[in-house]
This record gives structure tokens, C-alpha cells and sequence, in this order.
């Protein structure tokens, strides 16, 4: 299969990358950096999460962030929701798109959600019965799908099954989630294949995390059978708590300069793209994760 001529990125670094940060981030970088994003051409930005703060005390002020940004005609600004009540504070803040997730791994979702897989899909049947009568589309994320930190492997079929799952509740998109960046390219490719024959192609998107240096070898395996909706965050933010060792996700700039290079379509300005990661790492205190990145920030210098 031909590889897509366009790619729609979904920036996740303001709400996956920031939540892993061990200080809480002021919420004027926070506006700044998805008002900057925005006008770098990210179309679909992940901006905050309405989990309990006790739990992830850095997304505590995702209300007031919904509230102080410039929301951009064109640009879809998401948040996850994780139950009836997240929902409801992302209604009332006037959000379009939640997203909900699981795991592949029963292992994973006892240890992150308190639940069994079966109970989270439970969770969520309320939750995207609200959205949809509501006018709000609701995509799913399949977390551990290419290994778990608690079980080890994860069985393909799993993955498949809770993508099925998510998608016949109702999400117009799955996300299939290498949560700790332990995912190789053939598995990836074959991973993703098998959840793109049951649900459609147009359905289903990637999340790859970069711990092994491999996440970007992982978009281009899966760019070979078709997949177009790819999830990234701008320097590389972010990491996982669960996993000692993990980095961050693939960094948005490194995506989209290998994407330039194929001549895939993606309307993200690099330069601004870079600038808007150099801003949120410089009021991190460190420099971005990506590659490309630092190359840029070195001619700039």
C-alpha cells in the first residue's frame, strides 16, 4: 500500500507530555505553548485532562487553561475525560472532542485505572453516549498496545479486541499506544495492521513513545501500509510514570521533518514548530528532546 499523501498530527505534548512533569508548569506557558502550536499549523491539539488533580496534580488547571488560550478557527482543541464527570467539565468548557483510554494489558489498567479492562470499556458507555448526544466526537487511546511494563508482551489479538470494542461504542478514531516505547517496526507495522483490517484504516492512528530511539522507525513502518493520523508531542515531552527508563513521546519536530522529506502533507510550519518547543523547554529549564530540534536551535545559534 502507497504511503498517505497527507498526515494529520495530533499534538499531545500539553496534556501527555506536560502531566509527566515534576513541577507544576506555569499556566501562562502552558497558553502560550498551544497558542503557539496553533499558529505553527497543529490542527488537532490535546490541550489538558480532567483527571482527578489528586492523580495528576499537573493538569489541575485545565479549566483555566480552555479559558486563557485564542482558540483558532480550524483548530480542534481536545482533552481526555475519563469518566461523567471529566465529560462534564469539558462540556462546560466547550470542547468538541474528548478522548477516553485503556489498555491492552489487564496488568496495566489494575495499576494505572484500579479496574479491569472489561470495567473501563464499562466506564466509558455512559461517557460516549453523553458526547455523541452532545455533538462531541470521541476518540480512544489502547495503551500497552506493543508491550506492558507489569505482564510483558501484550497479545495482538487484545489489541485488536479493545479497539473493536472502543470503536463499535462509538469512537470515530483509536489511537494504538506504545505507552513505554518498547515497540519495533515490524511489530508496530503488524500491530496496527491487525487493528486496521477490523476497524478501517481511517480509524486508526498511532502513539509511539521513544524510549528505545525507535519511534520514529515505528511511524514510517506503519506510513507503509497507509496509516495518516499520527500522534506526537512538540520536544519531545513527556515520559511515563510507569515505567522506570521511559522517555518521552516522539517529538512533533522530528516527525515532521522526516514527513518533509517523504513529501507528505502535514501544514506544520517547522520553524515555528521548533520555536514553540524551544519556549516551553527554555520555561522547563532544559532543552528539547528532539533531534532535529537541537540541529535547528544550532544553526540558529
Amino acid at each position: 500500500m502507497a504511503r498517505p499523501a497527507s498526515v494529520r498530527i495530533v499534538e499531545v505534548g500539553p496534556r501527555d507530555g506536560l502531566q509527566n512533569e515534576p513541577g507544576i508548569v506555569p499556566l501562562a506557558a502552558k497558553v502560550a505553548l498551544i497558542d503557539a502550536l496553533a499558529d505553527a499549523g497543529l490542527r488537532m491539539i490535546e490541550a489538558g485532562s480532567f483527571v482527578s488533580p489528586k492523580w495528576v496534580p499537573q493538569m489541575a488547571d485545565t479549566a483555566e487553561v480552555l479559558g486563557s488560550i485564542d482558540r483558532r478557527p480550524g483548530v480542534r482543541y481536545t482533552v481526555l475525560a475519563p469518566n461523567l464527570k471529566g465529560l462534564e467539565l469539558a462540556l462546560a468548557c466547550g470542547i468538541e472532542e474528548v478522548a477516553v483510554f485503556t489498555a491492552a494489558s489487564e496488568a496495566f489498567t489494575q495499576k494505572n485505572i484500579n479496574c479491569t479492562i472489561a470495567e473501563s470499556l464499562e466506564r466509558f458507555t455512559p461517557l460516549i453516549d453523553l458526547a455523541r448526544a452532545r455533538g462531541v466526537a470521541v476518540r480512544g487511546y489502547v495503551s500497552c498496545a506493543l508491550g506492558c511494563p507489569y505482564q510483558g508482551e501484550v497479545p495482538m489479538a487484545k489489541v485488536v479486541e479493545v479497539s473493536e470494542a472502543l470503536t463499535a461504542m462509538g469512537c470515530y478514531e483509536v489511537s494504538v499506544s506504545d505507552t513505554i516505547g518498547v515497540g519495533t517496526p515490524d511489530k508496530a507495522q503488524a500491530v496496527t495492521g491487525a487493528v486496521a483490517d477490523r476497524i478501517g484504516l481511517e480509524r486508526t492512528a498511532i502513539h509511539f513513545h521513544d524510549t528505545y530511539g525507535q519511534a520514529l522507525a515505528n511511524v514510517l513502518a506503519c506510513l507503509d501500509i497507509g496509516v495518516s493520523s499520527v500522534d506526537s508531542a512538540v520536544a519531545g515531552l513527556g515520559g511515563c510514570p510507569y515505567a522506570k527508563g521511559a522517555s518521552g513521546n516522539l517529538a512533533t519536530e522530528d516527525l515532521v521533518y522526516m514527513l518533509n522529506g517523504l513529501g507528505i502533507e502535514t501544514g506544520v510550519d517547522l520553524d515555528r514548530l521548533a520555536a514553540a518547543g524551544r519556549a516551553i523547554t527554555a520555561a522547563l529549564g532544559r532543552a528539547p528532546a528532539s533531534k532535529v530540534a537541537q540541529a535547528l536551535a544550532a544553526t540558529c545559534a
